[in-house]
Parts: C-alpha cells; structure tokens; sequence
C-alpha cells in the first residue's frame, strides 16, 4: 500500500490508494484493525473494546463542558466549569465528549478543535473527541440550555419554526445548521427538544415545537433529516433528542433544574401524549437520547429523576422503543458543583439526594444510562467496578455504543476540519439571508387594530414620527423620525420580554419563570404609553404572556420568536408580511393558568388568543 500525505489533512492523516483516509496512530508503524476503514464498523469497534484499560472505558462515559480558548488554544488552567485543564480531562482521565459553549470566530474555533484532536490523538489508543453543543442559531443568551453564536446564520427560536408549520423549513435549517456544526468541528447536537409546551410556565418553551404533539412529531423528525441525514455518516451531525419521556408537564411551571422544580405530574392522565414525538424521533433515526431531570409523580413508576428510573429507561426506551443508541443523562446528576468551597450548582439527583455518588452512579447505570452528562469524574466508574458492584461487561455495553457513533460519524477515520474552509461555510451569506427571511416569517400578528382614519394601523405607512423602546435608535431611524417622549410621536413601538419572575441564583436567573403577567408597576406604566400613542407592541414570546389589559388598548400586537430589530420593522412598515401562527396559546388570566392540567395542552379557559391563531396584513 503506497501512502502519501495529503495536503488537505492534518499531518496525522495518510492517504490510500483508494482515497480512504485514516490516521496512523500505532507506533510500531502497524495498522491496528480498528483503525482501518476499510473493515466494517463491528469488527473495528471489536479490536478497539478488546484493547481498552478499564480506565479508557470509564473515561469514555463522561461528557461535559470544556471551554474554547479565545485565541483557539486549548485552556490549561481552571476555568468557570471547573478546576480541571483540557489536559487534565483529556489524558489524564481519559475523556473524549465535550460540550462547548462560547466560540470566537470559525477559524479559531476550528483551530482549538484540530488542536483538541492533536492532543486526543497523542494518547495510548488516539481515541477521536466529539464535540457536542446545545442550540446556538436563534437569540437564545441562556448558557444553561442555548447560546448565541454571531459567526453562525441567525434564526428565530425552535418554536418560531413551530410558528410556521412546515416540514420542509425545518429540514433546510437543520442542513444549514449542520454545515456549519460541520465546519468548526461540531458532531453532536443536544437537540432538538420534543418536549411539548403544555404548561405554559415552563421555563423550556422557547426550544420546543410548542404544545400540539403532532406537529411537534412531524418537526422533530425533519430536523433530525436535515442534521443527520438518510443516515448517520462522515457528513453528519448526530442528534440527541430530548428530554425523554417529555420534559413539560411540570408542577406550577417550575423547572427541575432547581429542587423546588423537580416534580412532573400528569392529572390529565396525559403521560402517553408526551411520548408522540419521541416515536417520531425513534424513526427518523436519532442517534441518542438525553432524559430530563424531572421525577415522575403520581404515576405507576418509582419517584425518581428519569435517568435514574430503571422502568423509564430499561423498560420503556430500550424495551418498548426498541432503542439501542446512545443514552446520555442530562448535565450533573451526580455532584455539586462548587466554586470557593460554596455550591453554585446542586446535583439534581431528584429522588435520591440521600444517595452517595457512587450510589447514584450504579443507579444510573443499572437503569440503561450510557454517559454522565456534566460530569468529570470517571475514578467514580472504575471504583464501583474494582470493588465488585458493577461489572466491567456493564460498562462494555455502554462503551460499544459510543464508539459505534464515533465511528459512524467517520471520526476515526479523518476527526479534522479545514480551518480556512470554516470562515468561508459558517455565517455564509445565503445562510444568514435565509434565516433574517424566517425571522421575519415567523412573527405573529395578534392584532391589527383601526386607525382614526378608518384604516388598520399595520402596516405602518411613509416616514412616521416614532417612540421607541427596546430598538435601536439607528435602526429606527431608517423607518421614520425617531423622537424623545410619546407625546411628540405619531406610533410607539415597543419592544418586551415576555413577563416572568426575576429570581436570583447561577441558573436561575438564567431561566424565566414563575407568572406570565406584568407586575402592576410594569402595567401601569406599559398602558400609560398605549393612551397617550397609537402602539404596537411587540413581545418576544419565550413562554405565553398573559396582556388581556395591553391587547385591548394598543393598535397592534405581534408575538415573536427571536427577530432582530430590523426584521420587526421590515414587517411593520409592510416590506416583509409576517406568517406565523401560535405554537401555543396565551391564556386570558393567571387564574386560568393555575386552572390549568400542566400534562394537557390547550385547555385553559377562554384564552385570549388560541393555539394556532394569527392574522394576515389585508391587500
């Protein structure tokens, strides 16, 4: 076999006759056979099992976040997530799954990936990293379940793509997204979420399909489509859905990534509901699953967090689904994490606090789990296993599936990216038209009231003098006067955030919670705008919003899903039409929301807008 290298790979990567690439890791100059692509993927991952220490196995159950170096090094020195460098996880504890959230540009995040690959390589048996990222294309800053990142294209929020109901735009965002997932080294998604938003609380909205389980499984299979493809390749990205059996159903909306939000309950008797668009998931192929934090309450099931619940996952995902990819627990479950000796962030280990680490480790495992999200601490596995409580064949189980995706995904075979090509694919051009076209797509008009003269206030008309709130003042300015007071103005247009509960905390001033109506302070000064100006009032729905009092008094209402500025006032002034219908209700009252059975979508009582409903501009 003649072998040469190629100019387009990394050093570390031989070229064949055939065109097949691999990386020559054997240092004996040998080609092990789990290194060679040409030999089907069992028996590859067959060799590589047969070699690795029990350590190696361990240290492949683990998956957490690991900064990425502004200037694209690889971070050697304590960070926010933790006291251990990239070394430390790497060769040390044998780690290969990382999270990653902030990213600088594409070619330094392709340059910290190659070079995250290059120490992963230097290892014993040069296992791949993959690199994994939760949602980062819409406006969502929350470092806790999304990120923001500018040199990708920008798109509204999962549930606006909910907003408009088709299939075939969920699919081409999923394949603009993956490409440049693809292009700075990105192979796992932690997404989609098939949870259905049928408390309207709940603090996730934002990244679900909305409340009807039907759609949600039509969206949920495209978007897996465009991600992964007909089927997981070297041009894939791997998705793991979540969070199985259906985060949603939550008490009074609170979230379980805090102990006064752990508990799921179901008095519509509506648990199977939540399951819809995980079957949908199943068939279009998702390569893992992450269940929620959430203990089931009041059902037939131990009361305990869905990753430690051995009838949920053994019984229902494994038994029932017949699923045999990877199964990955949300993040930290096991430990606190701690920072100057004080917890900034509890385990959520919902129904077994009282349990030790290892206790809850063995639970996990012995309930189908495959890898500890949020978690570095894999001495925790190879102790249960010396000791005798948890045997080796067990992790062997778990093992064979995540080297299974790795080589699917073709990792072993050729893990780099092109770091100039990434500059080139993320944020090209096309991608970020198409997204500014669906932000604007995506907005819902909830009201359009009747001007003075006779005529409907939207879309607004020539060169208006306007009060902003919530826009940029330039950006206004290219639509009409911009002036300092609502009395001087001829509309206001403001722009909100939905209403929710400030609350403080690491987490959990980062995700919205608590009523959904503005205080009587906010109110008050809100309606004052809207008697002394025509208004319209924009309101960036990350959960429903409950404005009976600001629907009635303003000229124009438009619900939306992550839109910048411009593209809201791209639709106001008529240049863009805007074509969403809601993904959920807004209920009419808190009143009617405490009414409401948080397992059962759509049922509170006389809502003000209903599921579905959203207005044209009139030719």
């Amino acid at each position: 076999m003649s072998k040469q290298t190629s100019e387009t790979l990394a050093e570390a990567l031989l070229l064949t006759e055939d065109g097949i690439t691999f990386r020559d890791l054997n240092k004996n100059g040998r080609l092990d056979a789990y290194e060679d692509p040409r030999l089907p993927i069992e028996t590859r991952i067959a060799d590589l099992l047969r070699q690795m220490t029990l350590a190696e196995k361990a240290g492949l159950m683990f998956h957490t976040i690991l900064p990425v170096g502004t200037d694209g090094s690889l971070v050697e020195e304590p960070s926010l997530f933790g006291p251990l460098t990239t070394t430390d996880m790497v060769v040390e504890r044998k780690m290969n799954h990382f999270n990653i959230h902030a990213v600088p540009s594409a070619a330094l995040a392709a340059r910290w990936h190659n070079r995250l690959q290059k120490l992963a390589e230097s290892t014993r048996l040069g296992i791949p990293v993959t690199i994994s990222s939760d949602p980062r294309h819409a406006f969502t800053r929350d470092t806790a379940v999304g990120v923001m990142t500018s040199c990708f294209s920008q798109w509204c929020e999962p549930v606006g793509l909910a907003a408009l109901r088709d299939e075939k735009l969920v699919e081409e965002f999923a394949t603009i997204a993956r490409q440049e997932y693809l292009a700075i080294g990105i192979r796992l998604a932690l997404h989609p979420m098939a949870d259905l938003a049928t408390e309207p609380r709940w603090g996730r909205i934002n990244g679900t399909f909305g409340e009807d389980a039907a759609l949600s499984a039509r969206l949920t299979a495209a978007y897996i489509r465009g991600f992964q493809g007909e089927t997981l390749g070297r041009h894939s990205v791997a998705c793991m859905t979540k969070h199985f059996p259906g985060g949603g159903p939550q008490k009074d909306g609170e979230d379980p990534h805090f102990h006064y939000g752990k508990e799921q309950v179901y008095p519509g008797n509506n648990f199977e509901y939540h399951l819809i668009p995980f079957e949908a998931a199943f068939r279009a192929g998702t390569a893992a699953i992450m269940p929620y934090y959430g203990q089931p309450i009041g059902l037939p099931i131990e009361e305990v967090g869905f990753s430690f619940n051995k009838e949920v996952i053994s019984g229902m995902l494994r038994g029932r689904f017949g699923f045999d990819g990877v199964v990955c627990t949300d993040w930290r479950l096991l430990t606190d994490a701690t920072r100057d000796g004080k917890v900034f962030v509890e385990a959520k280990c919902w129904g077994v606090e009282h349990l030790t680490v290892e206790q809850r480790a063995l639970k996990a495992i012995d309930a189908g789990v495959d890898q500890f999200g949020g978690e570095a601490c894999p001495e925790v596995l190879v102790a249960l296993v010396e000791s005798g409580l948890l045997p080796e064949a067990r992790l062997d189980e778990s093992v064979r599936r995540l080297l299974r995706l790795k080589f699917q995904l073709g990792l072993f075979d050729n893990p780099y990216v092109d770091e100039e090509a990434a500059e080139k694919i993320a944020g090209r051009a096309d991608f970020r038209a198409r997204g500014e076209a669906v932000q604007r797509q995506a907005l819902v008009l909830l009201k359009n009231g009747e001007t003075a003269g006779g005529g409907k206030a939207l879309p607004l008309k020539d060169r208006p003098r306007l009060y902003i709130e919530g826009i940029d003042p330039a950006i206004a300015a290219e639509y009409g006067e911009v002036v300092a007071e609502p009395s001087q103005a001829e509309f206001a247009i403001l722009r909100l955030a939905a209403p929710f509960e400030p609350r403080q905390g690491f987490l959990e001033s980062r995700i919205h919670g608590g009523r959904l109506d503005y205080d009587e302070e906010q109110r008050t000064r809100i309606l004052g705008i809207l008697r002394t100006v025509p208004t319209i009032v924009d309101i960036y729905l990350d959960r429903p919003a409950v404005v009976p009092e600001i629907a009635a008094a303003c000229a124009g209402l438009i619900g939306n899903f992550g839109a910048s500025d411009r593209a809201l006032l791209d639709v106001l002034f008529g240049r863009s039409r805007p074509a969403g219908k809601l993904p959920f209700e807004m209920p009419s009252s808190m009143a009617a929301v405490a009414a409401q059975k948080p397992d059962v979508p759509y049922d509170s009582a006389q809502p003000l807008f209903p599921y579905g409903f959203g207005l044209e501009y009139q030719e």
